[in-house]
């Protein structure tokens, strides 16, 4: 069969389930199209590291995709082109590779010529970025520099804007939820709070749901900043009226407790996109609960099972719709290519597949919002009807 031409799909940011179903569907379906299909490795690291010569050796940093390869790949969870959180338009001077370093001296380094010029010299004639809103606002600049670019979004956070649904939020929030009940053992056993810090740096989607869906009592979210003695008041509440004398709240990484205007970090070390790594709000919690827990207590302290759920719902196999949704989108940005139709995001909307332009992705930030979806004094989801509502009830809003 003739080739119709090159295209190459990238997965950038962390791994979630769900990207290999991804690939696999992108790639079967191209390849039954006429296409070539390159996987570039390591995100956008592939592409930067890249040397323009045809004499070089490249298999670190690009791989033909064949459709034996991707099926058994798309059974299994992660990314098996690897990944990264590259940002070529912000390359720090120690990552730039050994055969720019003469031409990149800078601190912080634009290297997209270098990127442009690596993408001509591959050949590739469309490229599918998969990822987060970082990851894919790096697609949008290609788009502008005249790539041909149809984007896949992919967040356990859920947090790309103009679509209802990211690859990995649905494997996310099933765990999450799993993972609760499974913990709510040992907290009823030893009647103490049962506090839980979940995915969500900007947006609190992955607590809310789980929320909704019975898997806690409280939570609390990056959109709203909390007042920690009335969560310790009302989960204390909560406590005296459960039967086995338990309550639960899910933290999202990126909430602030009132007053401190900083979220919880590991380190002051930031990516090359600015975000320093969370990690630590649940420790902030669980302590001042335990501190202020007597005054609302009857003067007795209550102990607490604090656990940070992190990668246990990041890694393994995606879940059903992180097994279909992923196909859908896959098949969609293909669509998208025979038609000519570039410089898209393909989206979930209102329980329809669909597809907007790529700019929405640095247009606006997609956030919960709490008027309609968080009863703010009661620290819960707010929901008044369910009619009309999409699957995950709260939506892109675009």
């Amino acid at each position: 069969m003739s080739k119709k031409g090159t295209l190459a799909i990238l997965t950038g940011g962390g791994d979630v389930p769900g990207l290999n179903p991804a690939i696999r569907a992108v790639t079967i379906r191209a390849l039954r199209e006429g296409y070539r299909v390159l996987g570039i490795r390591r995100g956008w690291a592939g592409l930067v590291d890249v040397v323009p010569d045809a004499e070089a050796d490249n298999s670190a940093h690009v791989q033909e995709l064949t459709q034996d390869e991707v099926n058994r790949a798309g059974r299994t969870g992660g990314t098996f082109l690897h990944t990264s959180r590259t940002r070529p338009s912000r390359l720090p001077k120690a990552v730039v590779p050994p055969h720019l370093q003469d031409s990149y001296t800078d601190e912080i380094n634009d290297v997209t010529p270098s990127v442009l010029e690596n993408l001509e010299f591959l050949g590739i004639d469309f490229l599918i970025p998969i990822g987060g809103d970082d990851t894919l606002s790096y697609g949008q600049r290609l788009d502008r520099e005249g790539v041909k670019v149809v984007a896949i979004p992919k967040t356990m956070d859920n947090d790309v804007p103009g679509t209802d649904y990211c690859i990995g939020f649905s494997t996310c929030v099933t765990r999450t939820i799993e993972l609760t009940h499974e913990l709510r053992t040992t907290a009823g056993s030893h009647e103490r709070f049962l506090v839980i810090e979940v995915f969500g740096r900007y947006a609190g989607y992955t607590a809310l749901l789980p929320t909704m869906a019975g898997a806690a009592d409280r939570c609390v979210i990056p959109e709203y900043p909390f007042d920690i003695d009335h969560l310790t008041e009302v989960l204390s509440e909560d406590r005296r009226h459960h039967p086995s004398r338990y309550a639960v709240v899910l933290v999202s990484e990126g909430a602030r407790i009132k007053g401190q205007d900083e979220m919880a970090f590991e380190g002051q070390e930031t990516d090359q996109y600015g975000h320093k790594k969370l990690g630590g709000i649940g420790d902030r919690v669980a302590s001042a609960l335990k501190e202020r827990s007597p005054k609302f207590n009857d003067g007795r302290r209550v102990n607490i099972v604090n656990q940070r759920l992190s990668y246990l719902v990041r890694c393994g196999a995606p879940d059903a719709l992180d097994s279909i949704a992923p196909m859908a989108f896959g098949n969609l940005a293909l669509d998208l290519v025979l038609e000519g139709k570039t410089g898209r995001l393909v989206s979930l909307r209102g329980g329809i597949y669909d597809s907007v332009p790529i700019d929405v992705v640095v247009g606006r930030e997609k956030k919960i919002d709490v008027v309609k979806y968080y009863n703010a004094e009661r620290l819960r989801p707010r929901y008044t009807s369910f009619l009309r509502q999409p699957v995950f009830i709260m939506t892109s809003d675009v």
